[in-house]
């Protein structure tokens, strides 16, 4: 699981995906190589090589300027998204598929024309026996057609405001299935206090904790006959020399291949820290990101409440999958390893906190933020539904002491649930007298 986990980290890289196409380039030329004694020499005979050369010509000039343009146009989107959205986003846009794979394509369509160009310069491909090549070539030719097709169609929505929020919310509720799926990482939950004789191992860097192998973790800690204690969860930031997770049952005059030292260095490579969050593994930061999404559209110089009432609509789709990761089970459970579960109430800070304060004025905000957590309040789990109903009070409450119109106060106040305006309206009642 551990080689999966790393296999799809690197496919996600846009220079992996070159790399490759640029390889299968070199394998379609030597596959024409191979093919070609094969031909009868009657058939093999019937195109020249000016044919297949007036193709590859064609590629190589089409697809230096098309690479060219397509990053251009990616490089533009990139920047302008940070700027319009969040920064935060420029990550996740980079991840685009179909814009890595369009390049990839290209690149290596332009590898391909390049080499073959030049193994026809070198007479490594007869001129009177050019079929197969001219054959390659034209397959070559009809997937840069298509993949020219895929790129112009995504080009209608890259980059815009919909195409964006969906991404997140797509990619947020990819790790919010894969987390719950494999509850809190496939280990134990980390419910209780960690055993006080409990050793902690500290981080060797500042940072973001990126990725968590938690397999490999708990391989490690079987052969050492030790437990594990993850204190921290993926997305936090730790300091140098602060506990990174704890080792129980460790000890060191039993072990006969290092102390504590090597076991740790063993650990660490285990726990990736990096100076950004990343989406990878980590559903709190979709959320952080679409609320920021959201806090920029309420901001003076955009003023656009329509875009933070349709985000505020997506966080609450993505909550809506919640479930208790301490009462799920299992399909493998990881039994040296303990993690600390989702907690929900840092899941509704994590989409509402920074909208419901930015657009605490906004009444048309306040009144779809007080119908989602109306709806969230009718969950199934207690723990999201009681975290909704504290978030809508506070939401409330903060909403009624900024709007100083009263009918726009009472719409905000009758848009909440019935016992959320009880509780509120007897405060505000209160203070007012």
């Amino acid at each position: 699981m551990t080689l999966i986990r790393k296999a799809r980290e690197y496919t996600r890289k846009l220079w992996v995906r070159v790399v490759i196409m640029g390889l299968l380039a070199f394998v379609a030329l030597a596959l024409t190589q191979l093919i070609e004694p094969l031909v009868p020499k009657d058939i093999a005979t019937n195109l020249t090589g000016s044919a297949a050369d007036r193709l590859l010509q064609i590629i190589a000039n089409a697809m230096l300027s098309v690479t060219i343009f397509s990053i251009t146009v990616m490089v533009t989107v990139y920047r302008s998204s940070s700027t319009q959205w969040t920064p935060r986003v420029h990550r996740l846009i980079i991840q685009d598929r179909t814009t890595q794979n369009t390049l990839a394509v290209f690149i290596g369509a332009y590898v391909y024309a390049l080499v073959a160009i030049i193994m026809r310069e070198l007479g490594i491909y007869v001129h009177d026996r050019a079929l197969v090549l001219f054959g390659m070539t034209v397959i070559v030719l009809v997937v840069i057609v298509v993949y020219l097709i895929r790129w112009v169609l995504h080009l209608q929505t890259f980059g815009s405001l919909i195409d964006t929020t969906r991404q997140i919310e797509d990619v947020t509720r990819a790790q919010f299935k894969d987390r719950l799926e494999n509850p809190c990482l496939g280990a134990n939950p980390l419910i209780d206090d960690v055993p006080s004789d409990a050793q902690a191992i500290c981080a060797k860097e500042s940072g973001y904790i990126q990725h968590i192998y938690p397999e490999a973790l708990n391989s490690m800690a079987e052969k050492r006959g030790v437990k594990l204690y993850l204190t921290k969860n993926i997305g936090q930031f730790v300091f140098l020399n602060e506990p990174l997770l704890m080792v129980g049952g460790f000890d060191q005059s039993d072990q006969c291949d290092g102390d504590l030292e090597g076991f740790a260095s063993e650990l660490q490579e285990c726990i990736v820290l990096g100076d950004l969050r990343t989406f990878d593994q980590d559903p709190r930061f979709g959320l952080v990101v679409m609320g920021e999404v959201a806090s920029k559209a309420l901001s003076p110089g955009v003023n656009d409440p329509g875009t933070a009432i349709d985000v505020i609509t997506r966080i609450g789709r993505i909550l809506s999958n919640y479930s208790d990761e301490v009462a799920r089970d299992r399909d493998t459970k990881l039994e040296h390893i303990y993690v600390r579960p989702l907690d929900p109430r840092d899941l509704i800070d994590d989409g509402f906190g920074a909208l419901a304060r930015d657009g605490r004025e906004v009444v048309e905000v306040q009144q779809r933020l007080q119908v989602i957590m109306s709806g969230l309040m009718r969950h199934p789990d207690d723990g999201l539904g009681k975290a909704a109903r504290e978030a809508a009070e506070n939401y409330l409450r903060r909403s009624l002491h900024a709007i100083d119109f009263e009918p726009d106060r009472k719409r905000v106040l009758s848009s909440a649930r019935d016992d959320v305006q009880n509780a509120v309206g007897r405060e505000v009642a209160g203070a007012g007298a």
